[in-house]
């Protein structure tokens, strides 16, 4: 009796073709295929898809956070303050991902401070005894005259009934803070030129906006920065009689301790080294 000859794959793909496939064997095949592809894939990693990837900006990039988030994060080191007013989409980036902001901050030894009401955040270094942690944050002591500013606004300020912003002149900034340097100082005009920076340098710190020339609105950081408290500090130490060399050197040390009781902003330990 002769053998039945064996079938091969050919064999019974030609005798499947001839007449009708079942369901089972359809299923088969695809079980087939399906173990095949497993089997060819094996050992290597599965590929992801595209909304499961990081948010790859630029080549190698393995940072995890949004390109919103990453703004942010870079605008806060960058600059001392961020403001609901001149940045609302920055702010709104913050407020939606302050949680993972904060934790990269934190990886810095720095903490996040964002004052709602007033549309304000900023960054404070981490100084604690309980920890030796490295120093990411600058200090940036403010000198006779920008401090002597800085008690005419906060004062200005806090006669307001908070409804409209308080607005000064230039000119008369400049007159009051003449008054706080002793006539043995001499150099009136090197004072005043003196003065004149130090507005400056408020209006680029975000403490006074130039609306028009000379015409400055005070904003509500001069409210942060000096406290109830240290006002009325400053404003007695201001009155001191000193000599113009001993008043900058006081005036540093009195900076760098920092105005408010919760942080030393203006010490404006806020820049990056």
């Amino acid at each position: 009796m002769l053998e039945e000859p064996e079938v091969t794959t050919v064999e019974v793909e030609a005798t499947a073709d001839e007449g009708e496939v079942s369901a089972d064997e359809l299923k088969a095949t695809a079980d087939a295929v399906e173990v095949v592809a497993t089997d060819t894939e094996a050992g290597f990693i599965e590929p992801v898809a595209m909304e499961a990837d990081p948010f790859e900006l630029f080549a190698g990039d393995t940072g995890v956070l949004e390109p919103e988030a990453r703004n942010v994060l870079v605008e806060l080191l960058r600059r001392r303050y961020l403001f609901a007013s001149r940045n609302p989409e920055r702010w709104k980036a913050l407020l939606e991902h302050q949680a993972i902001i904060e934790s990269r901050l934190h990886d810095l030894y720095v903490t996040l401070i964002i004052d709602r009401d007033r549309g304000i955040a900023y960054k404070k270094q981490v100084r604690s005894e309980e920890i030796d942690n490295p120093i990411l944050l600058k200090d940036d002591p403010f000198n006779r005259a920008e401090t002597i500013l800085l008690v005419q606004l906060r004062a200005l300020n806090q006669r307001g009934d908070g409804s409209e912003p308080i607005r000064v002149d230039g000119e008369e900034l400049e007159s009051q803070a003449l008054t706080f340097f002793p006539e043995s100082a001499g150099d009136i005009a090197g004072i005043q030129r003196e003065i004149r920076t130090a507005i400056q340098r408020l209006a680029r710190e975000g403490f006074l906006v130039e609306e028009a020339p000379g015409r400055y609105r005070i904003t509500p950081l001069v409210e942060i920065v000096l406290t109830v408290d240290r006002l009325t500090e400053l404003a007695q130490w201001l009155t001191t009689p000193l000599s113009h060399s001993a008043a900058r050197s006081e005036a540093r040390q009195i900076t760098e301790s920092g105005l408010g009781e919760d942080q030393d902003i203006v010490a404006l330990e806020n820049e990056v080294e």
